[in-house]
């Protein structure tokens, strides 16, 4: 039976030197309040000590939920592998963990999320560790980065291995000492279930990696039921693994958001309307990539203009022609915005985060819409870090799971950025000031994505801007389309630091797209 104990008496259980993971997707599915309590306990008594932490998606960010915040101090961390961490406009305080990183107070390893999760269940079944191809000629492979975040990282989280003749990477599973994860409800044995939550997210996989370890398991719950009251197909996590649970009765559902029981599926999103996106000189670009869509496909979402996209098919009266897939879990549905993004409202179904990536990273879906931050001249792909502003960037989360083996890829962003201001007159598009950082540039910062790879791959990448449509074609990186009143030398060739070639088959891209009323889409139907 798990003992049901205040927040201060359950930080009390984690001694020094251990390797703790948490559950947590930003504001979803955060133990918040329990990461809170570790960081008083350090304040108090200067314990635990040098710990290791593992957060899967995210650490939790700056609006609202403070997450990886309440453990960065120096000498209560060591060690962090996180897919993301907080982020947010420069013009807000960098997050204290960004300033350990960047001064080499701790170690710190940005990995695919994907991987971390699946990293969990070999600890707990005690294999060894993961050999994939996923993260291969990115920062994540130990050719270029190992995942290292600063200078004081070892090179020892992943490594390049000969296997069957040939090469993959290994990803070593990590025994776990403590798993802090969050529900909604847990009975008197410590079953634990999600109804309230947005995604179960890893939950199950990280409670099992402490457990079969020897370790763990503090649970987060708003509230404490009898025995027999809970459904057994309700239980996320059931009471043999569970320790200790402690109870947060106001806990967020997400970012903040309270509760919304559209999101956790308890109730119909029928007849919900939802805001659209406002017309303005992004709009076309969120359009643009709706046209690479068809009806009956299954599309991975990302962050930026492309979060729009299931906007662009609502305004269109095309909400059901595709499903939506997203990280965190959700099936279907209608993704979220902003601070609720990774939920969905009405999905049709809430899967786990393990199970979701597996599907990404045997690329089992059609197509995936995604941003970028910088481009190179081999196809390479930028989103998860900018030496000059490192803390406006999360990190990979699952960008590297999701574009390994994906069939077709879309990435959509603007052309150049810093104080870039565009404008719409008359069906053109006018470029009121440049920006002043150019986003085409000879290398990226940061290899996210390989653009060789893909080429090698026979995957099919789509780079959508403001001003022109770009492919990644065998001779190069190649402009197909162009925006109506974009100069091709003024706007495209002289704002970018590389070589781009024309296609023979260059047009203008569509009219409709630069006009404020609906379009009339039509999607194809899937081949």
């Amino acid at each position: 039976m798990p003992e049901f104990c205040s927040l201060a008496v359950a930080a009390e259980k984690i001694h020094d030197d251990a390797i703790i993971t948490v559950s947590s997707s930003s504001g979803l599915g955060c133990p918040d309040a329990m990461l809170a309590a570790i960081g008083k306990r350090f304040a108090d008594t200067n314990h635990p000590r040098r710990l290791t932490t593992l957060h899967p998606i995210a650490a939790g960010d700056m609006y609202g939920i403070d997450g990886i915040d309440h453990l960065a101090h120096d000498g209560l961390l060591k060690r962090v592998i996180v897919g993301s961490l907080p982020s947010g406009p420069s013009s807000m305080p960098s997050p204290k963990i960004w300033q350990m990183i960047g001064e080499n107070r701790i170690e710190a390893y940005n990995l695919p999320s994907g991987i971390i999760y699946h990293m969990h269940r070999e600890s707990a079944a005690h294999r060894p560790g993961i050999l994939t191809k996923v993260g291969m000629d990115t920062f994540v492979d130990p050719l270029l980065l190992g995942g290292c975040m600063n200078d004081c990282s070892p090179s020892d989280v992943v490594e390049r291995v000969l296997f069957d003749k040939d090469e993959w990477l290994f990803y070593r599973s990590i025994p776990v000492d403590v798993a802090l994860i969050r529900g909604t409800t847990a009975d008197e044995k410590g079953n634990i279930t999600t109804e309230h939550e947005g995604s179960s997210l890893g939950i199950y996989d990280q409670a099992l990696a402490a457990h079969n370890n020897g370790g763990i398991v503090i649970a987060q719950v708003k509230r404490v039921v009898k025995s027999g009251t809970l459904k057994p197909q309700n239980v996320r996590v059931p009471g043999v693994v569970v320790d200790y649970v402690v109870t947060v009765p106001d806990q967020m559902q997400t970012t903040n958001t309270m509760y919304d029981p559209a999101i956790s599926g308890e109730a119909s999103s029928d007849g919900e309307t939802y805001e659209l996106m406002e017309w303005g000189p992004y709009k076309p670009m969120a359009r643009r990539a709706s046209m690479e869509l068809c009806t009956g496909d299954a599309v991975n979402l990302g962050f930026g203009v492309s979060a729009q996209v299931p906007r662009i098919l609502y305004e269109e009266g095309l909400s059901d022609a595709v499903t939506w897939v997203i990280e965190q879990g959700p099936v279907g549905g209608m993704p979220l915005l902003d601070f609720q993004f990774g939920c969905a409202s009405g999905a049709q179904a809430i899967l786990s985060s393990p199970d979701q990536f597996t599907y990404f990273q045997g690329g089992g879906f059609d197509k995936s819409l995604l941003s970028f931050m910088q481009i190179d001249q081999h196809g390479c792909v930028n989103v998860s870090r900018l030496a000059a502003r490192p803390h406006v960037t999360a990190g990979v989360g699952g960008f590297i799971d999701i574009t390994t083996n994906a069939r077709a890829l879309i990435f959509v962003g603007t052309y150049t950025t810093g104080g870039l201001r565009l404008a719409i007159e008359n069906g053109k598009v006018i470029i009121l000031q440049e920006g002043r950082v150019q986003k085409l540039v000879p290398a990226v910062e940061h290899v996210s994505f390989s653009g060789k790879r893909a080429l090698h791959s026979g995957q099919h990448v789509t780079y959508i801007t403001e001003r022109c449509v770009l492919r990644l074609l065998p001779d190069g990186l190649t402009v197909t389309e162009i925006a109506p009143g974009i100069d091709l030398e003024r706007d495209i060739l002289k704002q970018a630091t590389l070589t781009l070639r024309i296609s023979p088959d260059l047009r203008v891209m569509d009219a409709p797209l630069f006009d404020p009323t609906p379009m009339n889409l039509q999607l194809p139907s899937k081949q």
